[in-house]
């Protein structure tokens, strides 16, 4: 995960041992996710105006995404940066601020089978170019520039929170090695920033969610659903983090969204809490 200096794995993932938490409303707090389409995104985006806050959506197809009033959708191709520009630019004359980051676009589920082939998960020698470019270009690199623009909103405002959505392959092989690397690049990034942003009282977490129940995982079909999680769950961690005053002790930390639950007491939109899931259930 780095040099000498990185924390080990078991260090950046955070368990919290506060007993309680003191909460702040959402009312007053702006928000911009990323790869709110579909997936873990549009649940992020609408747990968020679910709690309060004033959401930003943004994505190729966000048009067509069925969000509700409470998210404002900005389409946006996070490979074009003129376009993530001016997306920053919207926001910042429509709600003169940003105190929420979600990074949640990604690259890389397109195209999982080619000629009949499923190459998601082929050797890295078998793998086509094109897919490094959809996970690192569309993933890691969309949600640096993005956190760029927010960094330039957020340090003069002195405070905000940047959540990058991650994954357990950043710590154990998943799937392929480039999704590794993409991951943990995410997670890398988050603990970077989150020191260089330390001394402007803004927060850098890594979020992995579970198994969570998107439109792909249920059009599957091949899941053992009995520990997943909705979209909106991972909304609901995030809108914790954001109203927790002390949030800045989960700086630089990988956090997981059920461990989440447990340390706030939230749960799921069907009432239930899974089970936080470790680098052993994986």
């Amino acid at each position: 995960m780095g040099g000498a200096s990185a924390p080990a794995a078991e260090e950046r993932v955070a368990l919290a041992d506060h007993d309680s938490i003191g909460m702040v409303a959402l009312t007053d707090q702006v928000a911009l996710v990323t790869g709110a389409s579909r997936g873990v995104g549009r649940g992020v985006a609408l747990g968020l105006a679910h709690a309060g806050v004033r959401v930003f959506g943004t994505g190729r197809s966000i048009a067509r995404a069925d969000l509700g009033a409470g998210v404002t959708a900005l389409p946006c191709d996070h490979t074009d940066d003129a376009a993530v520009d001016a997306v920053f630019r919207q926001i910042h004359q429509k709600a003169g601020r940003l105190d929420i980051l979600v990074n949640s676009a990604w690259g890389g589920y397109e195209r999982m089978v080619e000629d009949g082939r499923f190459t998601w998960a082929a050797p890295f020698w078998e793998q086509p170019a094109w897919r490094w470019d959809a996970m690192i270009t569309a993933g890691a690199r969309a949600a640096f520039v993005a956190s760029q623009h927010a960094a330039r909103m957020m340090v003069p405002a002195g405070g905000g929170l940047i959540v990058h959505v991650s994954s357990w392959a950043a710590q154990k092989h998943i799937g392929s090695t480039l999704y590794g690397v993409a991951k943990a690049a995410t997670d890398k990034m988050a603990s970077d920033m989150a020191r260089e942003l330390k001394d402007h009282s803004v927060t850098v977490v890594s979020l992995y969610p579970g198994l969570v129940r998107t439109e792909a995982v249920l059009a599957a079909g091949v899941f053992d659903l009995s520990n997943s999680e909705s979209p909106e769950f991972i909304g609901r961690a995030v809108a914790a983090l954001a109203s927790d005053p002390d949030v800045s002790r989960w700086a630089g930390s990988v956090v997981v969204a059920a461990a989440l639950a447990e340390e706030y007491g939230f749960t799921d939109v069907d009432g239930r809490r899974p089970r936080p899931l470790t680098l052993n259930d994986v």
